[in-house]
C-alpha cells in the first residue's frame, strides 16, 4: 500500500503561516496514518516542530537559495525526491503556481486555495459596500484539503508547552501577578493604534494594575526605540525581544500571558495559537475579512462602526477620509476597559 504523504505549501507573512497551525494540527490528528510536510520560510519552524508525530517541516529560502525560476526548479527536484502523494497550495501566488504546475504536469494530485477576492473587494469597496462576514482563512485552508480527499473538522485547541524555561529566564518560581502582553505595531499604518494613545493605555493599566508585569512584543529598530522610552517610564515593563531569544521562546512567554493586546497583526495569531485571550484593535481592516485570531471572541475586538470600514484587507491602502478616524477615534479608556 502506497504511503499517503501530503505537502502543504505557504510562503508568506508570519500571521498567515501561523493561521495554518489549527488546520495542520486538525489534519494530522484526524488522519494519523498520513504524513504531513509543511513547506514554508525558515521562521515558521517553531510552529510545526512537535505539533504532531506525523507533521514535519521543510524550510526554503526563496530570496537566496531558491531564487528565480532556476531556484524553483532546484526546489522542485528536492521536493520530488520526497515522494509526496498530494500537493496542497495554501498560498496561490506566482512561485507556488509554478511548483503546482510542475507537479500537475507530472500527474500529481494538486489543489490550491480560493482567496475569495471578489467578496473581499465588495467588503472593502468605498461605495456599495457589502458588510458581511466572509469565510475564515482557516476554512479556506481546510477547503484545499477537502479537494484532495481529506475533509477535516477544525477542532484545534492550542499548542501545549512547558512553561519552566519562561520562569527560569524571568528568574521567578512561577506567576504571582497578572502578565499582560502588548504588541502595538503592524505592517501598515491603517492597522496601528496611535503610539501616544497606546502609551496612555499603558499608563492607565499600570495605574489600575500596579502589581502586573507588562511584556512588549516587536522587533524592529524603530519599535525598540519606542519600547526603550516606555520601559524607562514604567519599570514593570519587559521588552520580550531583549530577554527571549528567537520566536520559539517568545511563543512560550505568550502561552503564559493572561491577555495579549494586539493590532490585527501576526502577534494576534501567535498568541491565539498558544491559547491566550487577545484584545485586538481594528482600524482599516475588519474581522469580517476572515482574519480574526483562532478561537478569539468578537467582543474582544475593539473597533468603531464607521461606514468606510473596512477599506482594506491588509491595511495598506490610503485612508479614504484622510484622518484615520477608525483608529484615532478609539479612546484609550475603551481599550483599558476591555482588557
Amino acid at each position: 500500500m502506497k504511503t499517503e504523504h501530503i505537502l502543504i505549501i505557504r510562503f508568506s507573512a508570519l500571521g498567515d503561516v501561523a493561521m495554518m497551525v489549527p488546520v495542520v494540527s486538525s489534519l494530522a490528528r484526524q488522519y494519523p496514518h498520513v504524513r504531513v510536510t509543511v513547506l514554508s520560510r525558515p521562521f515558521a519552524r517553531p510552529f510545526f516542530e512537535g505539533l504532531a508525530p506525523n507533521v514535519h517541516f521543510m524550510s526554503a529560502d526563496l530570496k537566496n537559495e531558491y531564487h528565480g525560476v532556476k531556484g524553483l526548479n532546484n526546489l522542485y527536484k528536492r521536493l520530488i525526491a520526497k515522494k509526496f502523494t498530494a500537493i496542497a497550495d495554501f498560498h496561490n501566488v506566482l512561485r507556488t503556481k509554478y511548483l503546482r504546475m510542475r507537479y500537475s504536469m507530472a500527474g500529481y494530485h494538486v489543489a490550491h486555495i480560493n482567496k475569495h477576492r471578489t467578496e473581499k473587494l465588495r467588503l472593502t469597496s468605498e461605495h456599495n459596500k457589502q458588510l458581511k462576514p466572509l469565510q475564515t482563512s482557516f476554512q479556506n485552508y481546510a477547503d484545499v484539503l477537502k479537494k484532495l480527499g481529506y475533509p477535516i473538522h477544525l477542532d484545534f485547541d492550542k499548542i501545549t508547552v512547558d512553561a519552566a524555561p519562561v520562569f527560569e529566564l524571568l528568574n521567578t518560581d512561577g506567576k504571582h501577578e497578572p502578565w499582560i502582553g502588548i504588541a502595538p505595531f503592524a505592517a501598515h499604518r491603517g492597522k496601528i493604534y496611535p503610539l501616544e494613545k497606546m502609551e496612555t493605555v499603558i499608563s492607565q493599566l499600570v495605574s489600575q494594575k500596579p502589581t502586573a508585569r507588562f511584556f512588549l512584543f516587536g522587533g524592529g529598530q524603530k519599535e525598540m526605540e519606542v519600547f526603550e522610552r516606555w520601559k524607562q517610564k514604567y519599570p514593570r515593563i519587559t521588552i520580550a525581544g531583549t530577554l527571549f531569544k528567537g520566536l520559539g521562546e517568545e511563543l512560550l512567554l505568550m502561552s503564559q500571558l493572561d491577555v495579549m493586546l494586539s493590532m490585527d497583526s501576526a502577534n494576534m495569531h501567535l498568541a491565539s495559537m498558544m491559547g491566550t485571550r487577545v484584545v485586538s484593535i481594528w482600524g482599516a481592516t475588519h474581522p469580517y475579512a476572515g482574519f480574526m485570531g483562532w478561537n478569539q471572541k468578537e467582543e474582544d475586538a475593539v473597533q468603531l462602526p464607521l461606514d468606510c470600514r473596512p477599506c482594506s484587507i491588509y491595511g495598506g491602502k490610503k485612508c479614504f477620509r484622510g484622518d484615520y478616524a477608525c483608529l484615532n477615534n478609539i479612546s484609550p479608556e475603551n481599550i483599558v476597559e476591555r482588557i
